[in-house]
This record gives C-alpha cells, sequence and structure tokens, in this order.
C-alpha cells in the first residue's frame, strides 16, 4: 500500500566550459526539477546546528588532537640533539637520554593520537547519523509530486553516492584534515621557537600553496556540483529505460535508448578524465612549493651556523620540521578534493532535510466530529491538472463520492483516471479547483490517515512478514495482523509460509507472488483502516487465474469505507455501486451498470467489446483464456 502525505564520481573534476553542450553534462529534460540543494552558508548552518549538542566531545577530541601532535613535535629537537653529540664527538653514552626520550615520545604520541582519532571520528559519526535520520524523515514526507517531477534517480542518488561520499569524508577525510591542520599551525609555531628565520624561510613556499589551494577550489567547486547532477541523470536514465525496457522493446527504442545512456554515461567519463588532468596539475605546483620551501631552508641553516648562530642540529631540526611539513600539507590540500565532493554532497542531504513537512492545512482535507456513519465524503470541485504547462490532463472535473459509497472509474486510456485518482489520494495537487475529504467514520480519532493509496506497484520491504504489515499500524497485534489477512484470504499462504508470519520477505527473502504481494497491500489497508481508499489498478497483477480471489479480496478490504477503483477489469465496476465514466480528461457519464449500459454511451461500447472478449475466450481451453483489461492511463 502506498501512502501518500494526505494518504499518507569519481575523482575531481576540471572546469567545463560553457560551449552550449548542456545536454553533454547531464542536462535534465524539460519539466523536471532536480530536488533542492543548500546553499554553503545553510550547509554550514546545518553543520553547526549538527554539532552544537555535542560540543564537548568535539572539544575533547580536537584537544587530545593537540597534545599527541604537541609530543610529536619532540621528535625533531632530539634527532637535533643526537646530531649535536656526534658533531661534538662526545661519548656514546650520551645518545642514550635522548634515544630513550624518542621511544617515550612515539609511544605517547600513538596514543594519544589513537584516542584523538577516536574521539573526533565518533563526533563525525554521530552528526552523521543524525543527518542522515532527518534527510530519511524529510525525504518520506516529501510530497510523492516533487520527487516524480525530480525522478527517482535525484533520490535515489543522494540516498546512496551522496550519503557514501559523506560518510567516508566523515570517517576518513575528517579525522586526517584536523590532524594536518594542527600538525602545520604546531610545526610551524615549534620552527619560529627555533629560530624566526627558519620560521620566515619557511614560508615562502606558502603563497605557491595558498594560489595552488584556492585554484583549485574555484576549479573544483561548481564541478563537483555538475557530477552530482550528471550522477543524478545518468541514475534516471537507466532507471527509466530498465524500467520501461518491455515499451522500449515493442517500439524499436534499443538504440535510441542505448545512445541516451551512453551519451549521459560519456558526460561523466568525461568530467572523471578532465578532473585527472586538475590533480596532476595540482601536485605539480605542490611540488614546486616544496621544492623552493626546503631550498630556502637549508641555505638559511648554512648561513646560521657559519654565522655562530644555532648549533648543527637546530638546523638539522629546522630542516626536519619543514620536511615533516610535507606530508601534513599535501594530505590538506589533497584533502580538498574529498572536502569539495563531500560539501557538495553535504548541499544537496541538507537541501533535502531542510524541506519544510506538509502543513495540514496545506492538504485540502478537513477533519469533523465523527458519527455513527462509515466511510467519509470526497467532494471534487472544478478540477484542473496538467503536468507540463500548456498540455492539461483534467479539465474541470466534479464529482462527490458518498460516506461508504463505491465507485467504479473507468475510461479508455488517457483518459485521465489515473491522475484524478491520485488527485484525490493526495499524490498530486490540482493545478486548479479543490479536494475536499471530510472524515466521518466510527471510531475515527481523525489523527490517522484520511485517504489511502492501493497501486499494482506495491513493494516489499525486507524482513519478517509481520512487519512488513505492521508498517501500516506499528502497534497492530498477531491476532490483528491474522484478522487482516483473513480478511484479504491471505492467511492460509501466509501461515504456511516456511516460519510463518516471521519468515523474512523482500530481498534476499522469501519470494512472494504478484498476487500475494497485492493481498499484501490490502491487508495494509484493513490494518490502517482509513475511511477512504483509493485502489489504482491494484488487482492488475493477478493475471487471469488470480484475478476473481484478489479481486474479492479488494472488495472486503474497501468493505465499509468510501471507495474510489480505478477498474482494471469491467467485473469491478458492475458490481460497484456506481461508475463514472472518463474521456478526454472529463466525465462524461455516471451512473449504475444496468443505467450505463441501457445508455448505450461509452461505458455501454466498452462492456460489449469487453463482454465479447470473454465470450470468445471462453470457447478456449481456460489455460489458454487471455487476460482482458482495459488499458492503463497515465
Amino acid at each position: 500500500m502506498s501512502d501518500s502525505p494526505n494518504t499518507p564520481a569519481a575523482g575531481p573534476t576540471g572546469a567545463a566550459p560553457d560551449d552550449g553542450s548542456a545536454r553533454d553534462f547531464g542536462s535534465e529534460p524539460a519539466g523536471r526539477e532536480l530536488l533542492p540543494t543548500a546553499t554553503p552558508a545553510r550547509t554550514r548552518a546545518a553543520v553547526r546546528e549538527l554539532v552544537r549538542p555535542r560540543r564537548g566531545l568535539a572539544v575533547a577530541g580536537f584537544a587530545t588532537m593537540i597534545a599527541a601532535t604537541g609530543v610529536g613535535l619532540l621528535v625533531q629537537p632530539l634527532l637535533g640533539r643526537i646530531v649535536d653529540i656526534v658533531a661534538d664527538h662526545r661519548p656514546p653514552g650520551d645518545i642514550t637520554l635522548p634515544v630513550v626520550l624518542l621511544v617515550l615520545v612515539a609511544l605517547a604520541q600513538g596514543a594519544a593520537t589513537a584516542l584523538g582519532l577516536s574521539l573526533v571520528s565518533r563526533l563525525g559519526e554521530t552528526v552523521l547519523a543524525r543527518l542522515r535520520e532527518r534527510f530519511v524523515e524529510k525525504a518520506l514526507r516529501l510530497p510523492l509530486e516533487q520527487v516524480e517531477k525530480a525522478g527517482a534517480g535525484d533520490l535515489t542518488a543522494r540516498v546512496t553516492r551522496d550519503v557514501s561520499v559523506v560518510g567516508e569524508a566523515v570517517r576518513d577525510a575528517l579525522p586526517e584534515l584536523a590532524r594536518s591542520v594542527l600538525a602545520i599551525a604546531l610545526t610551524l609555531a615549534a620552527m619560529a621557537a627555533l629560530d624566526w628565520r627558519f620560521f620566515l624561510a619557511a614560508l615562502i613556499a606558502v603563497p605557491v600553496q595558498a594560489s595552488t589551494a584556492r585554484w583549485y577550489v574555484r576549479n573544483a567547486v561548481p564541478l563537483y556540483a555538475r557530477q552530482r547532477i550528471v550522477t543524478a541523470s545518468q541514475q534516471q536514465q537507466l532507471l527509466d529505460t530498465i524500467a520501461g525496457a518491455g515499451t522500449v522493446r515493442a517500439f524499436r527504442l534499443e538504440e535510441e535508448h542505448t545512445g541516451r545512456v551512453t551519451r549521459r554515461s560519456s558526460a561523466a567519463v568525461d568530467l572523471t578524465l578532465r578532473g585527472v588532468r586538475l590533480v596532476l596539475d595540482f601536485y605539480n605546483r605542490l611540488h614546486i612549493a616544496e621544492y623552493a620551501g626546503l631550498a630556502a631552508v637549508l641555505v638559511t641553516g648554512f648561513l646560521l651556523v657559519r654565522g655562530g648562530s644555532v648549533s648543527i642540529g637546530t638546523a638539522t631540526a629546522a630542516a626536519l620540521y619543514f620536511h615533516s611539513l610535507f606530508t601534513p600539507v599535501n594530505a590538506a590540500l589533497v584533502l580538498l578534493d574529498d572536502a569539495q565532493s563531500a560539501t557538495a554532497a553535504l548541499a544537496r542531504l541538507v537541501g533535502v532535510a531542510d524541506q519544510p513537512s506538509p502543513e495540514p492545512e496545506k492538504q485540502a482535507h478537513e477533519s469533523r466530529p465523527r458519527t455513527a456513519e462509515a466511510g467519509g465524503t470526497v467532494t471534487v470541485t472544478g478540477i484542473h491538472h496538467a503536468y507540463e504547462p500548456g498540455r492539461p490532463v483534467l479539465h474541470g472535473v466534479d464529482l462527490t463520492l458518498r460516506a461508504g459509497e463505491r465507485v467504479a472509474l473507468v475510461g479508455p486510456s488517457g483518459a485521465g483516471k489515473t491522475t484524478l485518482a491520485k488527485l484525490i489520494a493526495g499524490v498530486h495537487r490540482p493545478t486548479a479547483g479543490s479536494v475536499r475529504v471530510t472524515t466521518n467514520g466510527a471510531g475515527e480519532s481523525g489523527d490517522g490517515v484520511p485517504v489511502a493509496l492501493v497501486t499494482q506497484e506495491t513493494h516489499v520491504f525486507a524482513g519478517p512478514l509481520a512487519e512488513d504489515l505492521r508498517l501500516a499500524r506499528a502497534d497492530a497485534t498477531d491476532d490483528e495482523l491474522r484478522k487482516a489477512l483473513t480478511a484479504v484470504a491471505a492467511l492460509d499462504w501466509a501461515e504456511a509460509l516456511p516460519e510463518g508470519l516471521d519468515t523474512v520477505v523482500g530481498e534476499g527473502g522469501h519470494r512472494l507472488t504478484s498476487a500475494q504481494v497485492q493481498q499484501l497491500a490490502l491487508a495494509r489497508l484493513v490494518l490502517a483502516d482509513p475511511p477512504v481508499a483509493v485502489l489504482d489498478e491494484a488487482t492488475a497483477e493477478a493475471g487471469s487465474i488470480g484475478a476473481r480471489l484478489l479481486e474479492q479480496a479488494a472488495d472486503r478490504a474497501v468493505d465499509g469505507r468510501t471507495a474510489l477503483v480505478v477498474a482494471h477489469r469491467l467485473t469491478q465496476a458492475a458490481t460497484a455501486d456506481r461508475i463514472v465514466v472518463m474521456d478526454g480528461g472529463r466525465i462524461v457519464e455516471s451512473g449504475t451498470h444496468d443505467e450505463l449500459c441501457a445508455a448505450a454511451g461509452i461505458y455501454a461500447s466498452l462492456w460489449e467489446a469487453w463482454s465479447g472478449t470473454r465470450a470468445t475466450a471462453d470457447e478456449t481451453p481456460t489455460h489458454h483464456r487471455p487476460d482482458t483489461t482495459t488499458v492503463k492511463d497515465h
């Protein structure tokens, strides 16, 4: 059962010129609106909000890292001390103390570093976990219309790749970056403590490194954002092609769709290759800075030793200090790659996490005091709807579903049946007009879902069957689960599973048939117990063999509720309280089965064609009997 709100890179990338070839870089089809991406300022603010409750952990982690780095800075002076001892031809025993101190420094630094990295990693993982929770919470509450406009690929890319990129950055890049920055700052301070001239010599490398960082960020930031769009576009194209594989083959569109996938994949590859060139240039510039800085420190040391200002050991310590900067400086600058990638991914996650929850007053649904009357009343007034401007699908539709009434919606393909069903279910909001649902079912609190939607596309979540059912009502007892399954004639096969209701179904578990999946969706409907139910071809997946059984299950699931049934088989329409016929986005007929057959209109023609096919089918063996249906509209 699907419940709407009313119902329920690869590596771094090089800059690409704006040559007008937008299609090569993940351009989106007309009408597609990607989910929002947070601004840099909002992303930073969101991180501060997430870290604020864990300030103690942050302070402890970084204080420990500072201590570990400070202890490690004792290595170079101790090595310089050993050089002085050797240069002065002192007794070998004088080296013992510096060597012992080196061992103690190594042990202390190792222990402090391990503790500091552990604390920083715990901080990062805790913050990331909270961000993931906020993202999932808001993603599940996004209006389905917004998700459909963005395309499943955009949301899928954020849920998978973006979360993965941020997670890797938190686990690896953040602790290493923190340690590198601390090492750089404290090492430069230590060089200044040896002699301020060593510090000045080391600064010769800074302008080259700073310009390299600015150049890289300037080129990488927009391209990482573009790369995310390209990845989402590529995933969306793959999803569209795979989902519509049958149609693609039927219309001989294999080459066209292969070309689309190839173009979008080529765009991603092109950006990756440009990124490789960017990284090579990045490293070349860093090497120039290293050589220039080390040469300046060595020349300064030579001049100071010759002038008697410092000892050979002190000059050695200064050179070792600068050489030790190679690793943290390069690590910090290289981590800009991960930082930019993670920042772009983080902005996309925050963009979704910041989405406001749907406000009840905007859902055009009313909750009234309950009476003894079952179901709810649905009033559709002057509905117009268009998925794209200038291409209307519905034109001034007026419809009232009385409390407890079962209405079948029929019509030729493209008539607008599914669109009207989704508007009533709250999946989409009408371009004009209104949908009002007044609930008045006995025993209802008014806090539950007023409208529930069941389609033929039902997802079975991985886990025990009982937990899959409890998605509709978390507090349902085992007896209530069995009653719901009994209502849709599913208890026998459910209890016949290897472990009964505890049998794991879904991904990696016991495979359910199409008919069983639909029965599961209908059982969820029974458990959710909404006053209004919308069934959009909810029995279409049964095939001919289980069609009647599934139709009976659907009838029992909506018993006592107001129901709108987009009829897959006209037998469903014939047994409804009322039949509404749509054509060209308008309601053209309304009445009972007998009334519409006597009127000799569109419904009568559909019924006559369907009955004729059934008569022909009855003359053939049962196992060859075709599954006669009306064609779905979109």
